[in-house]
């Protein structure tokens, strides 16, 4: 049976003669548009039988997670993002706003072009991100999680110092005793990623050491990426520590280690990014550098409500949560520096 679609905000555009943005505007309660404008525009919405839209009272914030190339995955399965969405689903609620929760996937059946929300909250937008792009081309605010791939005047992200974070995750393993030290990362397309990666580059030029970057892939389990580095080589292993950018990371080097033979930490020194609290409690407990995704969740709740309510008084540009490194036995927090 076929299908027919309502109508979208291309097509309320086309007939009152106006901009997408304009619509948006206008069925959102936002922007300074004449009331005679917002007014043409809700007529022209109901004529053409535009069920959508929605009077100013009632507000609704959206929240996507639009990294790794817009695969269906269960984002919300990842400590990280289940804290993130947490905090922001109380922040919101607590300012009398609605959070409607996208999936992963950009399929032809998301609705990105049609999403009625006052504003969207976007995690980890990677470049060329085309969910970004249909809500700019509609004049939906946007407050990110991680510094968008090409920011413009006006925008507004809550981020940490990732280079300020992994010079003291490096400066900490490096004082443990390791000379070798391999970045487990390069897996997403967003910010993150570069930044970490660019800070470890230089970290270790800066100490004349080569770096060593290992891919990290979700299905690797045993952990076979870190077989050349663990493996016996001319002039020793190629790596004594490890640190892993992503959650399950440390599982995978475990897993490896176990596999080679390697003690941890007092052959192997590891430390993880990671919201998981289970690494606390392992056989060793594990390094974790936290994040403080319900901060940010909460943060930029905050900081996108304010730019929907006072729009000439948000300040664009990044706001800065510090994030936290705690020291556990795999990094050699429980047996001092290694010789």
């Amino acid at each position: 049976m076929c299908r027919v679609s309502g109508p979208t905000i291309a097509d309320i555009a086309r007939a009152a003669e106006v901009s997408t943005a304009t619509v948006s505007h206008a069925l959102n309660g936002t922007g300074r548009l004449a009331e005679s404008t917002r007014r043409r525009v809700r007529e022209v919405a109901t004529a053409l039988g535009y069920g959508s839209y929605r009077t100013p009272r009632t507000r609704t914030l959206g929240l996507a997670v639009t990294t790794f190339a817009g695969s269906a995955w269960n984002f919300v399965a990842v400590s990280y993002f289940s804290q993130w969405l947490t905090a922001a689903t109380s922040a919101a609620h607590a300012r009398g706003y609605a959070l409607t929760t996208l999936p992963a996937d950009r399929g032809a059946g998301t609705p990105w072009h049609t999403l009625s929300v006052d504003g969207m909250l976007l995690l980890d937008s990677p470049k060329d991100d085309p969910v970004l792009r249909a809500l700019r081309a509609r004049g939906i605010p946007v407050v990110f999680d991680g510094r968008p791939a090409d920011p413009r005047p006006g925008d507004v992200w809550v981020d940490n110092d990732h280079t300020a974070t992994t010079r003291e995750v490096l400066d900490h393993l490096a004082g443990s005793g390791a000379r070798r030290i391999a970045l487990h990362g390069g897996f997403g397309d967003e910010h993150y990623t570069y930044a970490v990666t660019r800070a470890y580059e230089e970290w270790c030029a800066e100490r004349g050491r080569p770096p060593l970057l290992i891919p990290f892939a979700p299905d690797d389990a045993p952990g076979h990426a870190f077989d050349r580095a663990f493996g016996d080589a001319p002039g020793g292993r190629a790596a004594d520590a490890v640190y892993c950018l992503y959650d399950p990371g440390a599982r995978q080097v475990l897993a490896a280690a176990a596999r080679h033979g390697l003690r941890v930490p007092e052959e192997l020194l590891l430390v993880c990014a990671s919201e998981d609290p289970a690494y606390a409690q392992g056989d060793p407990a594990v390094s974790t550098v936290t994040l403080r995704p319900a901060v940010i969740g909460e943060s930029a709740v905050a900081a996108l409500v304010a730019l929907l309510e006072s729009p000439r008084g948000a300040p664009p540009g990044e706001l800065t949560v510090p994030a936290g490194l705690t020291v556990r036995a795999s990094s050699g927090g429980l047996f001092g520096h290694r010789p």
